[in-house]
């Protein structure tokens, strides 16, 4: 069995995440106990999102079903897209034509290995699902996406300040309305080997929260 961490660690300085980051207590100093406090975007980092991140009286992320987030997920190997590709219904229909409805899966392009996400460039470069793409994945019928790049074009705008309209923010706009539940930002897909693994993306359970962290992993192999 191999457990995968497909999870971004949490760091301080980000250029599009601050967080706030501060201990009480000093163990060296005979202190009791350490306690640390963290403030960080829910939309920061690997997460989840709920309708509600869009969608106005949608559910919140305390309504998410750890079912729909948890248990055995396709890995849709993409590892040979490019900086800037576009990735369109042929592409998709040509990778994961044997998902079936229902399915979990998991759009693994490796895109860690070509930019790190603590620099612009894995913004401003990254691969992008087009708004076919959505639909194609919305045909069929899958329950859970989870994607290891910035899926969307407009994300890169972000970086100057250009929020675009809803509709050009394509997946959320096409998946996220229609109820499919989106994992973001996952890392380190390039260290599974499986076609098909065990996912455990279970987000925080914060109560009227638009979407919050999690830890995800990938289990190979699962022994259960």
């Amino acid at each position: 069995m191999r457990i995968i961490d497909l999870s971004l660690p949490i760091v301080r300085s980000h250029l599009r995440w601050p967080i706030e980051q501060s201990v009480k207590g000093d163990l060296d100093a005979g202190d009791l106990f350490q306690a640390t406090t963290l403030k960080v975007p829910c939309h920061g980092f690997t997460h989840v999102d709920a309708q509600r991140h869009f969608f106005a009286g949608a559910p919140t992320i305390d309504a998410t079903p750890l079912a729909a987030v948890v248990g055995m997920a396709d890995v849709i190997d993409l590892k040979d897209v490019q900086p800037n590709s576009a990735i369109d219904a042929a592409r998709l229909a040509e990778r994961a034509d044997h998902i079936a409805p229902g399915a979990k899966i998991i759009l693994a392009t490796a895109w860690h290995q070509q930019r790190s996400f603590e620099t612009a460039e894995f913004w401003r470069d990254a691969p992008y699902i087009t708004r076919d793409g959505a639909e194609w994945l919305l045909s069929r019928g899958i329950e859970t996406v989870a994607y290891d790049f910035p899926q969307d074009y407009v994300i890169r705008l972000l970086l100057d300040g250009d929020i675009r309209p809803r509709h050009e923010h394509v997946t959320h706009d096409v998946l996220l309305r229609n109820g499919i539940h989106m994992v973001e930002y996952i890392s380190n897909t390039a260290d599974i080997m499986a076609s098909r693994v065990f996912l455990s993306a279970a987000p925080l359970k914060i109560p009227d929260a638009d979407g919050a962290p999690a830890r995800v992993y990938a289990i190979e192999e699962p022994m259960f």
